[in-house]
């Protein structure tokens, strides 16, 4: 983690991806100290392909000290010994619970609260260690209109409470200033680190060189 930059970078997988050629990608872009967390989020697959695709690129992230967290697979989470799970859709408190419950003090558990603050303090309360708000901006990753919302939900929050927040939704080097402005602890990226057309590691350098500017 870098300690002169407050905001970090919070990386979550293509929806789908050849692992040969990600695997490189994600090795480039973990590089930099900036990022701190990778979530692998693989929607529609087996859990088979799922705990072997973890398995792989896990200790890439290890490497550089980055967390390495699952999109829900509480169990898998718990089997592989990752460092957390994130649990998004309509997540209920009783559903925080369980999974702190099943993964203990030591695992890391985040929580999608679209623009929801009460959804969010929920959370908190149930042992979540984040909190998520967006989409920010709109999402081609998930296919869902920004909500209009979620920007002043995460300043509230940023402000009003301990428990980190992150920005999330179609953020891009060119758009996240106001989010790192208004006190996101973490951005959450797809397509603009994958997608970029001179590669991840040029990407967060873009991304790194907005935050830096915006907290100067």
């Amino acid at each position: 983690m870098s300690d002169s930059i407050a905001t970090q970078l919070y990386l979550i997988s293509p929806p789908k991806f050849d692992p040969d050629g990600f695997a490189a990608q994600l090795k480039e872009a973990v590089a930099n100290d900036i990022v701190t967390c990778f979530q692998l989020r693989m929607p529609g697959v087996s859990e088979a392909e799922l705990a072997e695709t973890a398995r792989r690129l896990a200790p890439i992230c290890w490497d550089h000290d980055v967390a390495f967290l699952l999109c829900d697979h509480v169990d898998l989470v718990k089997e592989l010994k990752l460092d957390g799970v994130h649990l998004e859709g309509n997540v209920s408190e009783q559903a925080v619970k369980e999974a702190r419950k099943s993964l203990g003090e030591e695992q890391s558990i985040g929580v999608s609260c679209f623009s929801s603050r009460h959804i969010a303090m929920l959370a908190g309360e149930a042992g979540a260690d984040y909190v998520s708000f967006g989409p920010i901006f709109d999402s081609a990753t998930k296919d869902m209109d920004a909500d209009p919302d979620a920007l002043e939900a995460l300043r509230w929050w940023a402000v009003m409470m301990e428990l980190p927040c992150v920005a999330v939704g179609g953020l891009t080097p060119d758009n996240c200033s106001d989010c790192v402005t208004r006190g996101a602890d973490f951005l959450a990226v797809v397509s603009s680190i994958w997608n970029h057309p001179e590669g991840a590691g040029t990407a967060v350098k873009a991304f790194e060189k907005t935050i830096t500017g915006a907290t100067s």
